[in-house]
């Protein structure tokens, strides 16, 4: 699917408000709803929108430490890595995981209550996956910056 300049503008007024009525996009592009309305459903249809979410403030639901989980593997077989990605993803701390590159070989984003809830998840959970041989630890100390909103090409905007 190739995306036109009113269909940036409608990703990017979603990612910035994805409450935002189609009435209100439609007088912000000019347009009237209808199009407005059959862009979103091909957006969506197409897999460019995945879902509508609430961004929620974890320190309101008791969760108020983020730690990045360095993991290194010993075997790096398909097999070995679809192993580890099945048993880490199932964990509810994590919330994101990332195969990467470099010294470590998955990279999780784990939040939790604190650090007594993260020494449990490291050795109740984490000890537990097999094929893992090191773990580093990077605890969130402050977060400047945080947002889900994916950059887009400003020329395709205008």
């Amino acid at each position: 699917m190739k995306l036109d300049k009113i269909d940036y503008q409608i990703i990017d007024m979603l990612q910035q408000d994805g409450r935002m009525t189609i009435r209100d996009m439609a007088q912000q592009l000019n347009l009237s709803t209808t199009p407005i309305f059959n862009r979103i459903k091909k957006l969506e249809q197409d897999g460019v929108i995945e879902k509508y979410i609430a961004q929620i403030n974890p320190k309101k639901v008791n969760k108020g430490l983020f730690a990045f989980v360095h993991l290194s593997i010993k075997e790096h077989s398909k097999e070995a890595v679809d192993a580890i990605v099945g048993q880490v993803t199932a964990f509810q701390e994590v919330m994101e995981c990332h195969y990467v590159t470099g010294g470590a070989d998955f990279v999780l984003k784990v939040l939790v209550k604190n650090m007594e809830e993260y020494n449990v998840f490291i050795t109740e959970k984490l000890f537990t996956v097999k094929n893992i041989s090191k773990i580093d630890s990077l605890l969130s100390l402050s977060i400047p910056k945080h947002t889900s909103r994916i950059p887009l090409n400003e020329k395709l905007m205008l």
